[in-house]
């Protein structure tokens, strides 16, 4: 287990006497992960929503059917559903993480909507619905009579110039089976970084400062640092935007969306992008996502942490469901 990416994970597990068992997913293994899973008081998952181009209906299912039959299971899919699909920019954007932030339901929609939003905003952000690694988010930009200048964020991707329906063509993948785009404003300071806030349930566990390179332009983003460090959710550089979460962000979203405390994830994060300076010069902060169905860099240091939530979660279960 040693050599497994999560074995920080089984570590914190076994030093509270509890055993924790690897359970490897794939479509073509559903029937025996079942099983598997059916034995288990407890799930913590963590599966790629768009693995190899695929999507997590299937084992959503699977997740749902698990939980009615009384295993544990973080994130549930119906938890995943309201808070870490790219939808939850659009159902919080009234919050002090928001901003002017667009739904797109379908093709039609988006290519009526582009031209007038440029016009307000210049450079727009368009993001699937779920995704991993820049998939599917794309800047956009004006470029000349009825030409939009698009980047896409997946590594290594240069700047296009596209027409406006040939770039509504390559978007037309991402509103198959009820998906949809998210738009939301560029952040000019995104060269200085996200912050990514570390979660177990409501109480921040973690935080990382990093930079995605993928929507800058090609000379800043050589320049951009590429390392992460992770710190503690003590970190005083943090303290505002931990103060933010605690007391207000989180429970805001938790009333905007219907999600109770014990159905928060065991393991969420959410990435913060800088906003625009208030006049004293103090920062402020944009939602970019939440991540809560593919965390797998978590800060070693919040395993215990991890580990004894979902321990309290299992005993809490079991005894709301004695029969089952």
């Amino acid at each position: 287990m040693s050599t497994c990416k999560l074995h920080e994970v089984f570590e914190a597990f076994a030093n509270l006497g509890v055993v924790a068992v690897p359970v490897v997913y794939s479509d073509e293994t559903q029937d025996a992960v079942r099983e598997q899973l059916l034995s288990l008081e407890g799930v913590l998952v963590w599966v790629n929503p768009i693995e190899q181009g695929r999507s997590r209906k299937r084992l959503d299912h699977l997740l749902s059917d698990a939980a009615d039959a009384g295993v544990w299971v973080s994130a549930h899919p119906d938890v995943i559903t309201k808070m870490a699909t790219k939808r939850v920019l659009v159902d919080t954007r009234q919050m002090g993480w928001g901003t002017d932030t667009h739904l797109h339901k379908s093709t039609g929609e988006l290519r009526d909507a582009l031209p007038t939003r440029l016009a307000e905003q210049t450079s727009l952000v368009l993001k699937q619905s779920r995704g991993m690694g820049g998939n599917g988010v794309w800047k956009v930009e004006p470029d000349g009579d009825a030409m939009l200048r698009v980047q896409h964020a997946v590594r290594d991707s240069l700047p296009e110039t596209l027409s406006l329906d040939a770039f509504v063509a390559r978007c037309e993948p991402y509103f198959a089976e009820g998906g949809f785009m998210v738009e939301q404003p560029y952040q000019s300071r995104l060269s200085e970084g996200l912050i990514r806030v570390y979660m177990t349930h409501d109480r921040v566990v973690g935080f990382a400062h990093q930079y995605p390179r993928g929507l800058l332009p090609p000379i800043e983003a050589q320049r951009s640092q590429a390392s992460k460090v992770f710190e503690l959710p003590t970190a005083t550089a943090n303290g505002d935007l931990r103060e933010r979460m605690e007391s207000g962000w989180v429970h805001e979203m938790q009333e905007a969306l219907g999600i109770d405390t014990h159905s928060l994830p065991v393991i969420w994060d959410a990435d913060f992008l800088y906003g625009p300076k208030t006049a004293s010069g103090a920062d402020t902060f944009v939602l970019c996502e939440i991540n809560a169905s593919s965390t797998f860099s978590f800060p070693q240091h919040a395993m215990p942490q991890v580990a004894e939530a979902a321990i309290r979660r299992i005993s809490e279960s079991r005894s709301a469901h004695p029969s089952i």
